[in-house]
């Protein structure tokens, strides 16, 4: 049990879905921590009308349908009033058309864009806000032209490429290959091979976690380093740190978060968060980040319709306005409307460069 326990009133139950083994679960430690920050925080000032939160880590590693199964049966059974949390878009296509509309779904990952089933709330980045920005970014500041896309092969990378298809020329580029992998992949030697041949002056980076880390290392060893950059939506700083200092020269990340974002509310956060699990708790990110201020705004719109419904949610949820480490947010057709930055690696930090 994460979230502290209130006698007088009924709990709302939480299903707090992350992934807690795989090529994602570097992500899950510090999303687990955040989301349990958040819930404790909410509790303090009196919880959601009157009701305290209470969150059941559910894991989203594995099988799709399988997760699926878990998340629509704990639904079934009342033993989750709404779910919250960060997993890979396969398991929120799987996941989404099971519970629409019977609780609130508050999914907090970037993603490809394109969520519309009833009651899912959306707090992550989307390709036109992120991806297209930081590209033009890259032309301006580092002539980047030619472009090389490796990913995992699902649905978010996939769907980010076939943006990046239609925004590199807009940014006076092209897409010279595309390479996909699966889930899990350790050996990236070919793939390096084939960007190399391509002499691309950049790679999009769709690679998840351990797989990311693993890219980062045969990038670094092939020395492609030296004349190649690499731009990811999803790079963080758990998975940097896993990449080591030598395999990180030139890589941008874009994201709504950073932990080295100098904004009042990112700094409080930081506090926070290091008050209340000490110097050797997991490296803030934006993964975890996203979990935190996924309870914030499941809590914003349940005030806001003063409960759970989803049609009474749905109805609310352009006029929902919530404080949060990302600042003053509100939202627009299901999706949170914010910031967002763009950072290069500096050995083992991500430094913020610039406001997309």
């Amino acid at each position: 049990m994460l979230a502290q326990r209130h006698s007088d009133a009924a709990a709302i139950e939480v299903g707090l879905l992350i992934p807690l083994h795989g090529s994602a679960g570097i992500y899950g430690p510090s999303c687990e921590l955040c989301a349990q920050l958040a819930a404790e925080e909410v509790n303090a000032e009196g919880g959601v009308l009157g009701r305290p939160l209470r969150l059941r880590v559910v894991d989203a590693s594995g099988a799709p349908a399988a997760v699926a199964a878990k998340v629509r049966a704990l639904v079934a059974d009342g033993a989750v009033d709404a779910v919250v949390g960060w997993h890979i878009s396969a398991i929120r296509n799987a996941v989404a058309p099971g519970i629409a509309g019977r609780v609130p779904y508050v999914y907090t990952a970037l993603y490809e864009g394109g969520e519309h089933h009833p009651g899912v709330f959306l707090v992550g980045e989307t390709p036109s806000r992120q991806l297209l920005p930081a590209m033009r970014w890259l032309h301006a500041e580092a002539g980047v032209r030619r472009w090389c896309v490796v990913g995992n092969d699902y649905v978010w990378p996939r769907g980010t490429a076939a943006a990046a298809r239609l925004y590199a020329p807009r940014c006076n580029g092209r897409i010279c290959d595309e390479v996909f992998v699966p889930l899990g992949s350790t050996a990236f030697d070919g793939v390096v091979r084939r960007i190399e041949r391509h002499r691309a002056d950049a790679v999009l980076m769709l690679l998840v976690g351990q797989d990311a880390v693993e890219f980062n290392r045969a990038f670094a060893r092939a020395r492609l380093d030296e004349s190649c950059r690499r731009l990811s939506t999803l790079m963080e700083e758990n998975t940097l740190l896993a990449s080591g200092a030598e395999s990180t020269r030139g890589i941008c990340a874009a994201a709504a978060y950073f932990e080295s974002l100098v904004t009042p509310e990112s700094l409080d956060f930081g506090r926070r968060y290091a008050r209340r699990y000490g110097p050797d708790a997991p490296t803030l990110n934006s993964p975890a980040e996203s979990c935190y201020e996924g309870i914030l705004l499941l809590a914003a719109l349940a005030r806001a319709a003063r409960g759970l419904a989803v049609a009474a949610l749905c109805r609310v949820a352009d006029t929902v306005r919530y404080a949060g480490p990302r600042g003053e947010l509100s939202m627009r057709g299901q999706h949170l409307d914010q910031r967002v930055y763009l950072a290069e690696a500096d050995a083992l930090d991500l430094g913020v460069v610039a406001q997309l």
